[in-house]
């Protein structure tokens, strides 16, 4: 077929095995490859002679292991998703994209490493997520070298490379979703988050940490947090630092074996000053959902209005909670307030 004249084209869900060939594409700017489940080899020929791409989606193709070094004759592209493949190297053409401003690189579980990601100098979003043999403190710094980066979300393993992430200012605030998983060295006691004004979710499964604090003590120091997930997390005894996350709308927590509150009166007053009393929690909260916490006493020491919540959910084993802070404004945000308490 002539593709002299095609500006985009999609491919998606084709059943293609292999794509090889070198077509001519002066005018091509977007390349949509994704969910060719069958796909395992694309040709370097293929690249060659697409000057103007700028959009090249390979996504959700699982067969596909490897891309050709010829990559690198893309010079225009800007956007590059190679999620949910089983690509284990990225190809060393890959460090000529000057211009690739989006890679995404989520629920890549082969892949081994991302060398040369530094190199790529105009990159902005860099997703990472559920990739997780890829990160370790090498990619750290690799990460640290990028100068342009506005968008980045990881998994993390170790408590090194969460020390190298945080350590810069311009990492920290470019961390959008994070999670951290099976942080559990015998160092890790407290983990202290740094201002991170551009964070949307933040999970902790299995860490080993006992205390959560922040640098910054301000209301706008997690302005964009709207979800958090707390799971296994045995040392925590609460979790005040939720505070400082105005724009909260879903808090899960689940299996904590000490988790005794979830804003504490006594740590709320030793970590805000003496205009602590303007700070109320949870005035953008949706859900709440709490449950194997055998330890828990309180979400709040008073009533609070909650007043765009619709969901409360307090499901098994929590046998200590005996009082929801709720008042009559609960859930009057034009929405039905539903409140599941107990195992049923």
């Amino acid at each position: 077929k002539n593709w002299r004249a095609v500006r985009r084209m999609s491919l998606m869900k084709n059943e293609l095995e292999k794509i090889l060939g070198c077509p001519t594409c002066p005018q091509l700017t977007t390349l949509l490859l994704q969910k060719n489940h069958k796909l395992v080899n694309i040709s370097g020929e293929f690249f060659r002679f697409m000057p103007n791409l700028v959009v090249l989606d390979l996504s959700w193709n699982s067969s596909l292991t490897g891309l050709p070094k010829q990559i690198s004759e893309l010079v225009s592209l800007r956007y590059l998703d190679l999620s949910y493949t089983n690509i284990e190297r990225l190809p060393v053409g890959l460090q000529e994209l000057k211009q690739l401003i989006h890679l995404n690189l989520e629920s890549m579980k082969s892949l081994e490493s991302i060398a040369g990601v530094s190199k790529l100098l105009s990159l902005k979003t860099l997703r990472l997520q559920k990739s997780k043999k890829a990160l370790d403190v090498n990619s750290a710094k690799e990460l640290q070298l990028l100068e342009h980066i506005e968008v980045l979300t990881i998994d993390i393993f170790s408590s090194l490379v969460l020390e190298h992430l945080l350590c810069s200012q311009r990492l920290a605030k470019s961390i959008q979703y994070v999670e951290l998983i099976e942080v559990e060295e015998e160092s890790f006691k407290i983990l202290t988050f740094p201002s991170m004004c551009n964070i949307r979710r933040i999970g902790i499964w299995k860490c080993g940490m006992k205390e959560i604090k922040v640098e910054m003590r301000t209301s706008s120091c997690f302005s964009s947090l709207s979800k958090v997930f707390i799971g296994q997390c045995d040392g925590l005894k609460e979790l005040t630092w939720l505070l400082f996350a105005p724009n909260l709308t879903y808090l899960d927590a689940r299996f904590a074996e000490q988790l005794e509150d979830i804003i504490s009166e006594e740590k709320a007053a030793s970590v805000t000053d003496e205009n602590a009393s303007i700070i109320i929690p949870f005035q953008k909260l949706e859900c709440l959902s709490l449950s194997d916490l055998p330890k828990l006493k309180s979400i709040y020491w008073s009533p609070l209005s909650f007043p765009r919540l619709s969901e409360l959910a307090v499901q098994e084993h929590c046998p200590k909670l005996k009082k929801l802070p709720l008042n009559s404004n609960s859930g009057t945000a034009g929405v039905e307030l539903v409140v599941k308490y107990g195992e049923n």
